[in-house]
């Protein structure tokens, strides 16, 4: 069973907070992804110790486990676990890190403007160009 602090230190190393907000001042011919903004935590382990983010997973109650091929040189494959879901992100995710702060302070910036984006999307900021225009202003700040 995960404990909240070593959880804590393997975002901290390990661990993302980002969100993809499509640039709205870019017109594009061919859009190739329907989504203007998609939140997103997700923590990224080499193949051997995926077992950890299946840990995560059933911690935590929600997201998912996939395989992330790398064909890099001196790269290895990674198995990821993600959450996407915007409810588990707001009642779930963003309340555990709330309780239990992150300790690096470039995390726990990125935290901050994950939550503030994620309560913007939610209002349905990103509906609307001005507000999508401001979302993707913020998201620049993120490490």
């Amino acid at each position: 069973m995960l404990k909240p602090d070593y959880i804590v230190g393997l975002v901290d190393g390990e661990g993302s907070f980002t969100v993809f907000i499509r640039n709205p001042d870019k017109e594009s011919v061919k859009i190739k992804r329907r989504v203007v903004a998609e939140p997103k935590f997700y923590l990224k382990l080499i193949e051997k110790d995926k077992k950890i983010l299946y840990e995560l997973q059933n911690f935590f109650g929600c997201g998912k486990v996939y395989f992330q091929k790398d064909s890099r040189p001196n790269h290895q494959n990674c198995y990821r676990y993600e959450v996407v879901r915007r409810n588990d992100l707001e009642k779930i995710i963003i309340p555990f890190f709330r309780r239990f702060q992150l300790k690096f302070n470039s995390k726990r910036k990125d935290f901050r403007l994950f939550s503030d984006l994620l309560r913007r999307i939610q209002k349905g900021e990103h509906l609307k160009r001005s507000g999508l225009r401001k979302l993707f202003n913020l998201k620049q700040l993120m490490h």
